[in-house]
């Protein structure tokens, strides 16, 4: 790998190149990745790629007026502590702002890159074309502040992203919220049998394990197998299932784990208060992203665990 000091001039501007090229390709993936959910934030990355390869057609006529046709490949990765760009699909998964946060870091980075570049060199053509790239990609960044604000006011980006989080409630939320809740609940009954059954930590903890897996497994592949996710919007149904399957598990080995503390009173204690953490966290999950009340939501959660747990206990101490 080397160094951006032993670049010369016509490498440094090759590179520069290759720079503009590949963000060009990025604003495009995202450009298509999110035309259908989010049609005027694409409208602005197909913008911002018109900018990159005017700017690559711009660098390859001063390439070729100083140095001929011939253009070394030289890129980002073969650099030495130069900035790399994340895969396109990668950003995509985090969701629609951190593509737009992704996008405007591009910018800053290029920009940044080329100054400090400029203020290491002394060869004075080095040093003007260093700055004339960093002034590009500032008028760059500045382009792209204009195009957000003309494609993209308010009102746009808030219906944007009140989209997002319906899909993200819809898609991720709802599964995990379901797992959760089926996982806390249903598997009290059964731990809190065995518990008060044998008074033996140990066997509390394996009926606990052997629910919470179980269950995990079997909401699973119910969550995966109700539908394909196509015309209800609730996303990839194997993505779907693994969450829930995951958050049922979860769910169930919380207020089993305190089961491996070997004295009885102390592991019962422990499990009730990791059972009461359980249904408040369910129930503030419900109100932050259901719009349930909070206190309804505690009140039903609550007593449905409740009548769980009783059950449990007077099932094992029968």
């Amino acid at each position: 790998m080397r160094k951006f000091s032993s670049l010369s001039d016509q490498e440094i501007l090759a590179l520069a190149i290759s720079n503009e090229e590949e963000d060009a390709r990025i604003y495009a993936d995202f450009a298509y990745a999110i035309r259908e959910n989010y049609p005027d934030t694409s409208r602005i990355f197909t913008d911002m790629t018109v900018e990159e390869n005017e700017h690559r057609r711009t660098l390859i006529d001063l390439y070729v007026r100083r140095f001929g046709p011939h253009i070394p490949l030289i890129r980002r990765q073969d650099i030495s502590g130069f900035m790399v760009r994340k895969p396109a699909w990668q950003v995509q998964a985090l969701g629609i702002e951190a593509v737009r946060r992704h996008a405007r870091q591009m910018e800053m980075d290029a920009a940044r890159f080329y100054r400090q570049a400029a203020r290491r060199t002394v060869d004075a053509a080095t040093r003007k074309l260093l700055g004339d790239l960093a002034h590009a990609e500032d008028q760059h960044g500045e382009t792209a502040s204009a195009i957000e604000r003309d494609r993209l006011p308010d009102d746009r980006r808030d219906t944007e992203d009140e989209g997002a989080r319906r899909r993200f409630v819809l898609q991720i939320v709802q599964p995990g919220l379901v797992g959760l809740m089926d996982g806390s609940v249903s598997t009290l009954a059964p731990v809190f049998a065995a518990a008060f059954a044998t008074h033996l930590p140990w066997n509390a903890f394996l009926v606990g394990m052997a629910a919470s897996v179980g269950a995990g497994i079997s909401m699973g592949f119910a969550e995966a197998l109700s539908d394909d996710g196509k015309l209800s919007g609730r996303g990839a149904p194997v993505l779907r299932g693994l969450i829930c399957g995951l958050m049922t598990t979860a769910g169930g080995i919380g207020h089993t784990l305190p089961f491996l503390i070997n004295d009885f009173s102390a592991a019962m204690i422990a499990a009730v208060i990791v059972v009461v953490i359980e249904l408040f966290a369910i129930s503030w999950i419900r109100w932050r992203y259901q719009e349930t009340p909070f206190g309804s939501a505690v009140v039903q959660i609550v007593i449905g665990g409740l009548l769980v747990f009783v059950a449990g206990v007077l099932i094992g101490s029968s």
